[in-house]
């Protein structure tokens, strides 16, 4: 058994061949060609053993020129004044400079060239049992199956104890936000001595380094219920940790693979994790159940809650419409037709809409959470129809009810032609004194079958394809004598005779009548 050559057997052999590879080609002069050949080493360790491998040059350090070179100082200028300045909108200011190059270097440059923000040192705040609650949006897109709407989360937090409140929405307004909020402090039994937000539009009308401006009615909102308003500094999300936080944990604890069928479901599935789960686990920072902490230690330390009533509604001042219609949140809702071209003010909460004149409401709805939606109430509509009778026909006039659906779609065909809908009342009323309603509806359906519409028709079918007679009661005058007098009726064909225009039409045989008709032999020939 042959034994493996140890180490210092295989350094003496690479010394030895070293030896005789630098003898050969610094004594005899062979060329690595025929050293290789003459030692059986490949060339590259015959050049290896001479230390004339291929050399790796050093990349050079000199840069290439860009179009860009001439331009950096202006970049400068401009990312000094506004850091947060995108490449389009540099390069928009670049064009008329004569800069004629792409996008794609100026990214680049512009990352670069943009300054950089000094890394900052934080402190982690502490807050004291019942000193303030943080409270943010957090948005979860299109996720409610049919509706167009998308879905918010509003998360509220005890900074003390990680308490947490949930509630999903469908939207971000003054009202949905204040309601939240209502139901938020009625959730942890109190008032905390400071609410901290984000710069939402509800609460922070705008921000700037010498002053925040806040949204009047939020203020006046928050002096209800006595807390003062905190908003954090732009771009600080390490200001209002408390919040994100629990935002993260919803969204990777809660919210993957859940199926819900409308927001009611959403809402029942997050209180029930919100209260099994995610108010006793325990906290990951604290390293305490957020439930027993603010239970034992901060529910005491809240101040109650104020009695003074406060208006949350959402709320619009609208002019209505001549289609007697106002918008609210992305949806029409009718008023009575007389109050076109008024001033109304919409009131809406999460389950209806209220429309007022003044003081007075004038009507009240069921709110739609869809968008595009026309709600009408049929009352609203009530005294329009005598004032625009063309538009009478889906409804039937007074003493022609009894037409039912066959009356209703006589007169929406009747009412597309230029036709006078009151003359054709006046006349199908008098025809239904005369024949009745069922044998009136009867000839109506019999002549719209022809593809006629028209009380010409009407009483053609009905006096003569019918042969039918009047049938309305007798007159009583009260005096017996004249009671009992009878007269032959007269033969009324003779004035048709002696009018060139006849009083009726006739519209001709209907197709179930053809249809009756025996059909001709194929070998009969038929005119």
């Amino acid at each position: 058994m042959t034994k493996a050559p140890t180490l210092a057997a295989t350094l003496a052999e690479h010394d030895t061949r070293l030896s005789e590879v630098l003898k050969l080609s610094l004594v005899d002069g062979l060329s690595i060609r025929a050293i290789a050949k003459h030692t059986q080493l490949s060339r590259k360790t015959v050049r290896r053993l001479l230390g004339r491998g291929p050399k790796h040059k050093p990349p050079t350090s000199e840069r290439r020129p860009s179009l860009l070179d001439p331009y950096d100082a202006a970049i400068r200028r401009m990312l000094d004044d506004t850091p947060e300045l995108t490449a389009p909108a540099v390069l928009e200011r670049l064009r008329p400079l004569g800069y004629t190059g792409g996008i794609s270097i100026l990214r680049d440059r512009v990352s670069k060239l943009r300054p950089r923000a000094p890394k900052e040192a934080f402190l982690t705040l502490d807050f004291k049992p019942g000193e303030a609650f943080q409270i943010d949006w957090a948005d979860f897109g299109f996720a409610l199956p049919g509706c167009p709407r998308r879905v918010s989360a509003f998360v509220m937090v005890a900074c003390y104890s990680r308490y947490l409140y949930l509630e999903f929405t469908l939207s971000q307004a003054m009202g949905t936000f204040l309601r939240c909020m209502e139901r938020g402090l009625q959730f942890f039994g109190g008032v905390a001595e400071a609410d901290i937000f984000d710069n939402m539009k509800t609460v922070v009308l705008s921000h700037t380094p010498h002053a925040t401006v806040f949204n009047p009615r939020f203020l006046s909102y928050a002096r209800a219920r006595g807390f003062a308003a905190v908003a954090c500094n732009p771009r600080r999300g390490n200001e209002k940790g408390r919040v994100e936080r629990p935002i993260s944990f919803v969204r990777s604890r809660f919210w993957p693979g859940r199926r819900f069928t409308d927001l009611l479901d959403l809402n029942a599935q997050a209180a029930r994790w919100r209260d099994d789960i995610a108010n006793h686990r325990v906290h990951d920072v604290t390293g305490k159940v957020p439930a027993l902490v603010f239970r034992n230690e901060e529910r005491a330390r809240l101040r109650p809650i104020p009695d003074a009533p406060f208006n949350v509604d959402d709320v619009d001042t609208q002019t209505v419409t001549k289609m007697f219609r106002v918008g609210f949140d992305r949806n029409r809702y009718s008023v009575p037709w007389r109050l076109e071209s008024q001033t109304v003010l919409v009131r809406g909460d999460d389950d209806t809409v209220r429309v007022f004149l003044g003081q007075k409401q004038v009507a009240v709805h069921r709110r739609s959470w869809k968008t595009g939606e026309d709600i009408e109430h049929p009352s609203h509509r009530e005294g329009l129809l005598k004032q625009k009778p063309r538009a009478a026909a889906s409804v039937l006039p007074h003493g022609l009810a009894g037409l039912a659906l066959t009356g209703v779609e006589y007169f929406k065909i009747f009412a597309a032609g230029g036709r006078s809908i009151h003359r054709e009342t006046v006349r199908l009323v008098f025809l239904v004194e005369l024949f009745g309603e069922t044998a009136t509806r009867e000839a109506m359906t019999e002549v719209m079958a022809t593809g006629h519409v028209g009380a010409e028709y009407v009483e053609y079918v009905l006096r003569h394809k019918k042969g039918l007679t009047p049938s309305a009661p007798p007159l009583r005058l009260g005096d017996p004598t004249l009671d009992t007098l009878s007269l032959r009726e007269p033969d009324l064909a003779l004035y048709d005779e002696l009018v060139p225009t006849p009083m009726t039409r006739d519209p001709g045989p209907s197709p179930t009548t053809l249809a009756d008709q025996e059909p001709a032999p194929d070998d009969q020939e038929t005119v």
